[in-house]
């Protein structure tokens, strides 16, 4: 006894120790009962640990290929206009200067009749700063480039050749020139600077543009000025370049970017992507804590007579917890390791095995900080679901623990255990909130999660008190399956928990998937224009608009001026260092932006504040704003917003607020300026065509054909072919999501398979017990399939809800879409939950029905 009796001086260390001796000495058994444990805390660690560290590994490949990314250290962008000789003059006093100019083009075939949108690419000399251009062919593309026999040879992204069926050596048109096809490129080491692109690449020489006569006043082209530094400077003295160059040409119009920014676009993409992973890996987390409580519980069950016995001898119910908790800790941590290591692999799996998909080399290695983010996740995920059942223990009386088998074991912990786990819960989300890329979405993603582990619970609760009131059923089957729900010790709250959130996630996201693709291909599909027209020169727009008419008669229309513009301030704050009102919507001031200019609302709008301009006005600049973007940014009526266009900056005043019906896809801008602010600004006109009824594809094609034979320099998009490439990123992204979501239906199985295995030693003296009354083994099989079927469809059910509702609030809500609820996703939901809970259960039943019933019966 008087080995628990703590003495004086350092009491509480010595019985710390004690109990840790004691912990070391029960594991001396090995883990059995312990593997589902350990398991789930190693997946979920694995996930997390993986995701982080794949996120670091983009994000450091990024910072590494910087400077071939951007394709210099410095990127000086302007928009319909190149850079005059001062400000030329002022980037190559900086260091070596290279000029790239992209913008969308139709490559034509006039004998064949085909045509193709691409993305045109010209390019000087000195191109490429830093890189390797890679050509299939192997010749140097300057000479790839070159004039030869009065034609100007270009490169070609394969898949341009493959859409045209072209070889290389063919000739194509472009505008009102003529190119010739010399190679094809394998490796484009400025690619991602681009941004998203809606067709092959084509690349030319600067020399070949002027003679395609693409470029003309107000011309969607983007001109890029490069410079290369040397030496390099290091990160700080880039940024007092930048700053250097912003305040030397403060009028200039042009955008900044170095190489420690070089894809904005595609780590903000890598970031939220991890930050979704990193989430659903700690869904697999709490998913994986109900398996550790499970198995605590089930452990300390197996143990009643060892506790009880312990404080027989006179132990306390400090000296019991400590004990349990020691042994808890280290199956956590090994868990923990476990699940490190397998996280540390990950990059370097990925890396090889995504090589050809990835759109930047990953910097695969061990990075500690990623990685200690995983320890303290399993760790904190470990403490919060083991302080509960542990915290029980702690001084219930050994006849007590004896009844717990009978009474399920409700009595709540002491305060302080219940403290402490609370503690360990708000310190796990505070973490994965803070530390997230998008904070509000992250506690709404968190909130979600716990909101939907509480109604587990109480539709667990729920199921077992509707059970328990049904009346009373003829069948014997059905009855015995209706009893099991309810007993005391039923499996009924471990099977429910452990479904139901990874069924939820997984039919959130498939529904999700749903409703987008059925936004694109359907509603968006049946809204949107035909075609959109890009760059119509002035002079040009009547007599288009006459060709699109004779062409269509029954065709609608519509046209307006189209230039392009970057915000720099808002009420005179620089749109860098401008605080939206809700985070994370600054994508308005995030580059170039479409605007234009009309004397009247135009069509799929809706004024829903402020007035709008008479017909004549001719005042102060004003400007119409999308509703949605003012109010996330938290403008209002009469603020002043400044935009650089055409090199001039521009401030209008905020005259009106009006809702903008963006899933149309037709004309539409966030911000619609007073016809008199750009009063003789050199412009083109964009127009769309669309039909209200359905026309065959060949009608479309036709039309196509004439319009890029009769005005080559006007670019033309054909809306389907964009939404189906759309489509086609929407659904690999969705794969990709749901593969990386599997996650958690995993951990949901571990959880399942632990608790069958933590109630197979009652399962065994049930099925004694009533083979020794006569019942067969058809009957009990039958009884214990019906109560898993039951179960798996009350927890399907619950994850349609659930999920069902999720996926609503991200569609309405985040998105603006539509949402129709799928039956198709709610029957592979109840598919799924039945398949994982008879399947396991009925494999545990036949082991149990295997059981000799003379051994049990003697220990009884």
């Amino acid at each position: 006894m008087s080995g628990f009796v703590a003495g004086t001086g350092g009491a509480g260390q010595q019985t710390f120790r004690l109990a840790t001796r004691f912990a070391f000495r029960e594991l001396r058994g090995g883990l059995k009962g312990f593997y589902i444990f350990i398991a789930c805390i190693a997946l979920g660690v694995a996930a997390i640990a993986g995701v982080t560290s794949v996120s670091r590994a983009l994000t450091e490949g990024i910072s590494r290929e910087g400077q071939a990314i951007l394709g210099g250290d410095l990127s000086f962008r302007l928009i319909h206009r190149e850079a005059d000789p001062a400000k030329l003059a002022y980037l190559e006093d900086l260091g070596s200067v290279s000029r790239v100019a992209t913008m969308r083009a139709m490559a034509r075939l006039p004998e064949a009749g085909e045509q193709a949108l691409v993305e045109l690419k010209a390019v000087d000399g000195a191109y490429p700063l830093y890189g390797t251009i890679g050509l299939t062919g192997g010749e140097p593309l300057e000479d790839a480039l070159a004039q030869t026999d009065g034609i100007w040879g270009a490169v070609a992204d394969p898949a341009l050749l493959a859409r045209l069926d072209l070889n290389v050596g063919d000739t194509v048109s472009l505008g009102r020139g003529t190119v010739r096809i010399t190679d094809t490129i394998a490796a484009e080491p400025d690619k991602l600077a681009g941004g998203m692109e809606f067709g092959p690449r084509l690349m030319v020489s600067d020399a070949a543009l002027p003679e395609t006569g693409l470029v003309q006043p107000g011309s969607l082209v983007r001109w890029h000025y490069r410079v290369r530094l040397d030496p390099a400077p290091r990160l700080e003295a880039l940024e007092r370049i930048v700053e250097e160059a912003r305040t030397a040409q403060p009028d200039a119009g042009w955008r900044i970017r170095s190489r420690a920014n070089a894809s904005p676009g595609l780590q903000r993409s890598i970031d939220r992507f991890a930050q979704f992973l990193t989430l659903v890996g700690l869904t697999a987390l709490v998913v994986g804590g109900v398996g550790v409580a499970n198995a605590i519980r089930a452990y300390l069950e197996t143990k009643r007579e060892v506790i009880a016995s312990f404080k027989c001898m006179g132990a306390t119910g400090d000296f019991v917890f400590k004990v349990y908790l020691v042994q808890m800790l280290i199956l956590a941590l090994i868990g923990i390791a476990i699940g490190l290591v397998a996280g540390a692999l990950i990059p370097f799996a990925a890396g090889a095995a995504l090589e050809s998909v990835l759109p930047v080399k990953l910097a695969a290695g061990i990075y500690p900080n990623e990685l200690a983010l995983g320890l303290l996740y399993g760790l904190l995920t470990a403490l919060a679901f083991a302080l509960w059942p542990l915290g029980r223990a702690h001084d219930v009386p050994p006849t007590a623990l004896f009844r717990d088998i009978v009474t399920g074991g409700t009595k709540l912990p002491r305060k302080r255990y219940l403290f402490a786990t609370a503690v360990t819960v708000g310190l796990l989300a505070a973490i994965a909130v803070t530390l997230a890329h998008d904070t509000r979405m992250a506690g709404i993603y968190i909130a979600a999660s716990a909101g939907a582990f509480v109604l587990l619970v109480l539709v667990a609760r729920l199921i077992m008190a509707v059970a328990r009131r049904l009346p009373t059923v003829r069948s014997t089957e059905l009855r015995l399956a209706i009893a099991n729900i309810h007993r005391p010790g039923a499996l009924t709250p471990s099977v429910v928990l452990s479904l139901g959130l990874g069924l939820s996630l997984l039919v959130a996201l498939a529904l999700i998937d749903g409703n987008l693709r059925r936004e694109l291909t359907a509603t968006i599909a049946d809204k949107a224009p035909s075609f959109f027209f890009v760059d119509i020169q002035s002079h040009e727009r009547d007599a288009f608009e006459a060709l699109l008419t004779a062409e269509a008669p029954d065709g609608n229309l519509q046209s307006v001026p189209m230039l392009r513009g970057r915000i720099v301030s808002l009420n005179d704050i620089p749109s860098e260092e401008f605080e939206p009102a809700r985070e994370g919507s600054d994508w308005v001031l995030r580059g170039d932006r479409g605007i234009t200019y009309d004397a009247s609302l135009p069509k799929n709008s809706k004024l829903v504040e402020g007035d709008w301009w008479p017909q004549d006005y001719s005042g102060v600049p004003l400007v119409s704003f999308d509703a949605e973007a003012a109010t996330d940014l938290g403008l209002k009526i009469g603020d002043r917003i400044t935009v650089n266009v055409l090199g001039r900056e521009i401030t209008a005043e905020i005259a009106n607020l009006r809702d903008v019906e963006w899933q149309s896809l037709a004309i539409n801008f966030v911000m619609v300026f007073s016809p008199n602010t750009f009063a003789g600004a050199p412009h083109a006109h964009l127009m769309t065509l669309g039909w209200a009824e359905d026309v065959p594809a060949e009608t479309e094609l036709a039309l196509l054909k004439t319009v890029s034979n009769t005005y080559p320099t006007v670019t033309a998009v054909r809306v389907k072919d964009a939404i189906t490439q759309v489509n086609d990123l929407v659904a690999q992204l969705a794969w990709a999501i749901r593969g990386a979501s599997s996650i958690t239906l995993i951990a949901s199985v571990l959880v399942l398979a632990g608790a069958l295995a933590a109630g197979h030693r009652s399962r065994i003296y049930d099925a004694v017990i009533l083979k020794t009354l006569g019942a067969t083994r058809t009957r009990l099989i039958l009884a214990y399939g019906l109560e898993y079927a039951i179960l798996g469809l009350a927890t399907a059910l619950f994850a349609l809800v659930a999920g069902g509702i999720a996926a609503w609030y991200v569609i309405t809500q985040i998105m603006d879409g539509s949402f129709v609820l799928m039956p198709v996703t709610a029957a592979g939901a109840a598919l799924v939950a039945l398949v994982l809970t008879v399947g396991f259960g009925l494999i545990g039943t036949w082991r149990i029905l295997g059981e000799k019933p003379a051994p049990v019966l003697r220990n009884l």
